[in-house]
């Protein structure tokens, strides 16, 4: 965290740090609040925070089925809310980019939480997209899929599990937080004004059923 505010300040952007838990609604209040008071205002959301806990379904439990939820989807909502509500105010046009996954139509075994909210982002996504989009807000996401950071160190340092993963996505290698970065920041332009309901999706080819890469008929 502290690296990245070190890289804004080097650029000479304005910034601010506020701590929060998105999937504490007094929090995320506060916190949109402080950002938007020390900022001068806000024009882009971006929803990030994001947990997975690997169970099978079986063996789940409802405290940590409700954990993912809170933060991945209730905490997205808040935000959104939040954010949205600003930008009412203020009378301006506002962006909101949630980052969803692959997940939202690839079905993940043993995460059926991190699944299911992923599901959910998509029509929290168009929902909001539909309701606001004559208001000036626009509201879309992004679908990564594997991608190169500190949440995905276990295969990412293991030349056997790297390679397992990899061998699944048509360009035969991971993504990078510099390429979803730069849809976020296309999707936050002036240059995606046209678009809004949309999640791109960020994967190497990931969701073009990468097993049907070789024909094959019953023919």
């Amino acid at each position: 965290m502290h690296a990245c505010v070190n890289r804004v300040q080097q650029e000479g952007v304005r910034d601010v740090l506020v701590r929060g838990d998105v999937s504490q609604e007094n929090e995320v209040v506060a916190m949109v609040g402080k950002a938007a008071g020390e900022l001068g205002g806000i024009d882009v959301l971006v929803n990030n925070a994001g947990i997975q806990i690997s169970r099978h379904s079986d063996e789940l439990s409802s405290d940590d089925f409700d954990m993912v939820l809170a933060v991945n989807m209730r905490g997205a909502f808040l935000c959104a809310r939040e954010a949205i509500k600003h930008f009412l105010a203020v009378g301006k046009p506002g962006v909101i980019i949630n980052v969803s996954s692959v997940h939202q139509l690839i079905p993940k075994p043993d995460y059926l939480g991190y699944s299911v909210s992923k599901g959910g982002m998509q029509n929290l996504t168009r929902t909001l997209a539909l309701e606001y989009a004559g208001r000036g807000i626009r509201v879309n996401g992004i679908g990564p899929g594997a991608t190169v950071t500190p949440i995905n160190r276990a295969w990412i340092d293991d030349p056997v599990k790297r390679e397992m993963v990899e061998s699944h996505i048509p360009m035969a290698r991971a993504g990078t937080a510099e390429e979803m970065g730069a849809v976020a920041c296309f999707l936050a332009s002036d240059d995606a004004a046209y678009i809004t309901g949309q999640t791109i999706f960020v994967d190497g080819g990931l969701t073009l059923f990468p097993s049907f890469r070789e024909p094959w008929s019953s023919e």
